[in-house]
C-alpha cells in the first residue's frame, strides 16, 4: 500500500479523508467533530439538521403555517437553528483539528438564504462549503462573502466547466477542492445525466483524468479532486494515489460512516445494513427532485415500484385504442383506457387497488384507500422543502409558487421520510427503517463482507479511520 500523504487545503494540512455529508440529522455535529478530530474533514449536514430546546432534547419540527409559504419559512428557520446547533457541536469535538465542512443542497427549499444564516451564526467555526444536487453557481460569491472555502460536487467535467465560466473563475484562490461524485456508486440523490445510462457504470477514472485535464486548463493544477461515491478501501484505489496524470486527490466516505459509534443513525438502520447484499442498493428516480438517487430496495422503495407497475395511460375522450370507458374518484369521473388496461385495472381492483390517482403524464396509478389517502395528506402538508417538488407541484418562486405541473403521486414527501427514518426508536423502529427512505451507496451491501465488522463490531470514528489509513 503506498503511503497516504497530509494535502493542504488553504492553510490546513489534513489527513486525504473528507466525511461525506448525509442530510437531515445523519451528518451530525458529533459524528463531524469526531472525523475532524481524528484528522480529516468532517461535514455537518444543514439540511433540516436538529436543533436542541434547553434540556438537550432535539426540538420536533412541527410546522403551524396554514399556507405553503409560511411553512416554507419555518423550515428556513428550523434549518438555520439546526445548522447552528450541529456546527457548534463539531467544533467543540474536533478540539481544533482538522477541518469542519458544512453541506447543503443545492436544490434544497431556502438554500442560499439557510446557508448564509449558518454561517453568520457560526463564525469562524466553519473552514468550507460543498454543495451538489444542482448547479450550485452563486456557491463561490457564498464563500467569498465569508471568506472561507468551498467544494462544489460534480458528476463529470462537463459540469465543472459550466460552473467554472458561468462563476467560479471569480474566485479560484477559495476553491478548496472539486469533489468528483460518481453518479452510479454514490449513495443519495446522483448527478445522471438524460445521456448516461443508469444500468451501465462507467470507469471513473476516465471521468477523472478528463476533470482534471479541464483543471488544469485553468491553471487549478495543484487544487484536490475529491473521489466520492464506492469508496470503500483506499487499497483498491492504490493507483490513484501519488498518479500524475490526476494531480493530488482526496476521498470521501458516505457509506462507511454510518456505521459508527458516532453515527446518530437508529440501531435498526445498523442492523439492517449488516445484513444487505450486493445488489440491494436500487438506483432509482422517484425522488420529488426529479434526481436519480441510490437507495435500500426495502418496502417503500418496493411500494414506490408497485405504483409504477400499477399504471395506465388514459384520455379525456375516446380516442384510438383508448376507447373502453372508466370512473375516475368519488364522483366516477369519465376516462377512456385501452380495453387491456381496463382488464388489468379490474384485476388490481380485486386486488385492493381500488383508488387511480391521475399523475402529470396522463397516466393513473392504482393505490389501496389508505395509500391514497396518505399520499393526499403528504401533498397537502408541504412545507417547501425543495427549491421544487414534483410530488406537492411546490415551487419557491412567486408569486404563485408552483412548478407549474399536476401533483405526482408516483413520488414522495422527502421530508417525512427522512425525518421518520432518522428519529426512529422504540421497539418498532426496524419496521419504521424498512417502511422509508434508506439512503445508501452501492458498497453498502460491503458491512456483511468486510472482516472488520465481523462479529457485529461497530468502531468508532477515530477507529475507522485507522483501519482506511491501513489501506483496509
Amino acid at each position: 500500500m503506498k503511503a497516504i500523504n497530509a494535502v493542504r487545503i488553504g492553510t490546513q494540512e489534513i489527513l486525504p479523508l473528507i466525511e461525506g455529508g448525509k442530510g437531515i440529522s445523519i451528518s451530525t455535529g458529533v459524528s463531524a467533530g469526531a472525523w475532524a478530530a481524528a484528522g480529516g474533514a468532517g461535514t455537518v449536514s444543514i439540511v433540516n439538521a436538529d436543533s436542541y430546546d434547553a434540556d438537550g432534547q432535539p426540538v420536533p419540527q412541527v410546522y403551524h403555517g396554514r399556507t405553503r409559504r409560511e411553512k416554507h419559512d419555518e423550515l428556513i428557520d428550523y434549518a438555520i437553528r439546526g445548522g447552528i446547533a450541529q456546527t457548534r457541536i463539531a467544533h467543540e469535538i474536533s478540539g481544533g483539528k482538522g477541518r469542519i465542512h458544512a453541506n447543503i443542497l443545492w436544490e434544497m427549499g431556502g438554500a442560499e438564504q439557510i446557508i448564509e444564516g449558518v454561517l453568520e451564526g457560526t463564525k469562524g467555526m466553519i473552514n468550507g462549503l460543498t454543495c451538489g444536487a444542482g448547479m450550485p453557481y452563486r456557491l463561490s460569491e457564498i464563500a467569498t462573502k465569508f471568506g472561507i472555502e468551498y467544494f462544489p460536487i460534480v458528476s463529470s467535467a462537463r459540469a465543472f466547466n459550466a460552473l467554472w465560466k458561468r462563476s467560479y473563475h471569480k474566485t479560484a484562490d477559495l476553491l478548496g477542492g472539486v469533489v468528483y461524485e460518481d453518479p452510479w456508486r454514490a449513495g443519495g440523490h446522483n448527478g445522471l445525466s438524460n445521456t448516461e445510462n443508469p444500468l451501465a457504470p462507467e470507469d471513473p477514472y476516465p471521468r477523472v483524468a478528463a476533470l482534471r485535464k479541464l483543471m488544469r486548463s485553468f491553471g487549478l493544477d495543484n487544487t484536490p479532486i475529491i473521489m466520492a461515491g464506492g469508496v470503500w478501501c483506499l487499497e483498491e484505489w492504490e493507483d490513484w494515489i501519488g498518479n500524475p496524470e490526476l494531480g493530488p486527490v482526496m476521498f470521501q466516505f458516505g457509506t462507511r460512516p454510518l456505521l459508527t459509534q458516532e453515527s446518530p443513525i437508529p440501531e435498526g438502520w445498523k442492523r439492517r445494513l449488516m445484513t444487505l447484499k450486493k445488489g440491494d442498493v436500487y438506483l432509482n428516480r422517484f425522488s420529488p427532485t426529479g434526481f436519480y438517487s441510490s437507495a435500500v430496495n426495502n418496502s417503500f422503495i418496493q411500494e414506490l415500484r408497485q405504483r409504477l407497475e400499477h399504471q395506465v395511460p388514459f384520455s379525456l375522450e375516446a380516442i384510438g385504442e383508448h376507447t373502453a370507458s372508466y370512473g375516475v374518484g368519488a364522483r366516477k369521473r369519465e376516462v377512456f383506457v385501452a380495453d387491456a388496461d381496463l382488464e388489468r385495472i379490474r384485476a388490481w381492483e380485486a386486488q385492493g387497488f381500488t383508488e387511480a390517482l391521475r399523475t402529470p403524464d396522463s397516466t393513473l396509478i392504482f393505490v389501496t384507500p389508505d395509500k391514497a389517502r396518505e399520499i393526499n395528506a403528504d401533498q397537502a402538508a408541504c412545507m417547501g422543502c425543495l427549491s421544487e417538488c414534483r410530488f406537492s407541484n411546490w415551487s419557491q418562486r412567486g408569486p404563485g409558487y408552483t412548478n407549474g405541473h399536476k401533483a405526482d403521486p408516483r413520488s414522495f414527501c422527502i421530508q417525512k421520510t427522512l425525518q421518520a427514518i432518522s428519529h426512529a426508536d422504540g421497539a418498532d423502529q426496524d419496521q419504521i427503517v424498512d417502511n422509508n427512505l434508506m439512503f445508501g451507496g452501492t458498497n453498502a451491501w460491503r458491512f456483511a463482507t468486510d472482516p472488520f465488522y465481523a462479529n457485529g463490531f461497530i468502531p468508532t470514528v477515530g477507529e475507522l479511520i485507522d483501519r482506511i489509513m491501513s489501506g483496509k
